[in-house]
Formats: structure tokens, sequence, C-alpha cells
């Protein structure tokens, strides 16, 4: 049962972006590991495209949040506001109280703001006023970032990059892909029409049964000699131990997509890129993707 809505999920997924089964099947793992997934491209590739579709295709209640220079925190996490007739502050919540939220264009927004988001994305709670307010069950951030050379950007900090669990990039579609979207008569306003695979709750038995799936030790050990390896490199900061946990949740959920209840070394292969390139800084001219991919092809699993 669980294997047939999930392959439901996708199959409608992939008619909501067309072309790129693995950037979906990748969004769809880091959901299932409960992770939060920043998408990084160009306008119009298709982000907003993707997070409405899995929000609606899940059940899940969902808002979108335009990042912009002049946005405050409280644009996000909501305001307390004095009621005169009960003689007291009331909370007026934010949009931040949905179960997906949709960052678009995060990076457009001050550190300031972007910096609300960090205690909701670690702990699922926000503070207003020494007030804390829990969020709801299951809860996801989908934040998308134009590239960084584009004008008024502000790049994300080290601690709020490290709180995604996952960054992918959908890229250009494929020739077939885009003469397939020209010839459709659907839109953008049909996502609110498509019909739900999936309920929040057997999403959150889903991952349940995501952290089910065993890994051997020569398998964390694996984990664990790719992570020291980037931590050894001389020209970059290498993965946190938050990281780590990221890794081994991830390919647990990807093995799971996979029909599997076990890791082999290349669910962790399928993911490693995007959970560890936009944590690895390096202080030369190669990119995280790069040095992600190095470190790959340098470390080999002994099973």
């Amino acid at each position: 049962m669980a294997q047939s809505g999930i392959s439901e999920l996708l199959q409608q997924l992939e008619q909501v972006l067309l072309g790129k089964p693995r950037q979906i099947r990748l969004a769809l793992t880091c959901i299932l590991a409960r992770g939060h997934l920043l998408i990084e491209d160009l306008p119009g590739m298709g982000k907003t495209s993707i997070s409405h579709g899995i929000a609606q295709s899940l059940g899940l209640s969902y808002q979108r949040i335009q990042f912009t220079s002049d946005m405050l925190p409280a644009d996000i996490l909501g305001v307390s506001i004095f009621d005169k007739h009960q003689a007291q502050f009331i909370f007026h919540p934010g949009p931040i109280f949905k179960q997906m939220i949709l960052a678009d264009e995060i990076n457009r927004a001050s550190p300031k703001t972007q910096s609300a988001l960090l205690e909701a994305m670690a702990e699922q709670q926000i503070s207003v006023d020494g007030i804390t307010h829990r969020l709801p069950n299951p809860f996801f951030v989908i934040a998308t970032q134009n590239p960084t050379d584009q004008s008024g950007t502000f790049p994300l900090p080290e601690s709020q990059l490290d709180r995604f669990m996952m960054r992918l990039s959908i890229g250009y579609p494929s020739h077939d892909a885009e003469l397939a979207m020209l010839k459709s008569n659907h839109n953008h306003l049909t996502l609110d029409q498509l019909p739900q695979c999936l309920t929040p709750l057997a999403l959150m038995q889903l991952q349940e049964q995501c952290d089910k799936v065993s890994a051997s030790d020569a398998l964390l050990n694996y984990i664990l000699a790719l992570v020291n390896f980037s931590r050894s490199q001389s020209d970059s900061v290498g993965l946190s131990p938050r990281a780590t946990k990221a890794l081994l949740q991830a390919a647990k959920a990807w093995a799971f997509l996979a029909g599997r209840h076990y890791l082999v070394p290349e669910d962790v292969q399928a993911v490693f890129c995007c959970v560890a390139e936009h944590r690895l800084r390096t202080s030369s001219q190669l990119q995280g993707e790069a040095l992600s991919e190095r470190i790959l092809a340098s470390v080999n699993p002994i099973m």
C-alpha cells in the first residue's frame, strides 16, 4: 500500500515538473527524511511549482512567503497586538504556521529576516516575546534562492545553510520536456486541483518506516569515512556532525523509495552531493559541488 502510494505520488509530480525525475525523487527523499530543502536555480525553472505540487499531493497546508529586502521577522513569525477589550497582548500567528512553507527567494531578504527561520527549522517552534509557540506537524521548509551573482541577494550564512538537509538545482529542461510543456494546456493554476495521493498521517507513517531502514556497521563506517575525508581537506571546512546524521537519514529515505529496508553504498552516493555540497566551505576556486564529487571519488566503500 505504501509503495503504491509513493509510486502514484512520483508519477503525479513528474507531470508537474516535466523531465526531472531525479530531482523529484531527491525532493521527496528530503521530506521522508524529515529534512528541509533548499532549491537554487534561475527564476522560472519550476521551483515554486514543485513545492506547491508536493504540498497539494500530500494534503499539507501550504503557504508561500515571498522574501524581499524590506521584510521583517514579524512578517514571517507573527506579532503580538494589544487588545484593549481583553487588556492584554494577543498573538497573531504569521504565515509560518503551516505544514509546508515555501520561502521564495530567501536570499533577497536581509540576514536578520533570514534568521527568523532558524528556530523554526531546527526545533519546530518559534519564540515571540518570550513565549514559545509550537509549529504544526509535519513541518517542512522548502526555500528557493537565486544565484548569488544576481543583484539584490544576501548570501545565506553557514548556520542557515546547515539547517537545510539537502540542496538541489533543477536545471533547464530537456528538449522533449520543454516541447511537451509548450504543447500542454495545463498551467500553474491547476496545481490546486491536483488529487491528494497521501495524507499527512500516512506521510508520518512513511517517515517512521524510513527510520527503520537498517544500516550495517560497514555502511556506517563508509559514511564516517566520507565525512572524515571532508574534514581532512586543507582547502575547505569539513562536514559537521549534523551533516553526518543528515546523510544517514537521507540515504535511508532514498533506499526506502527504492523499495529496500537496508542500505547499500549506492544509497549514500545518490544523496551525498545534495547533502554535502552546500555545507562544504572552501577557500579555493573549487566549488562545493566539485568538492563533494571529489570526496565521493576518493573514498571507496568497504563492504
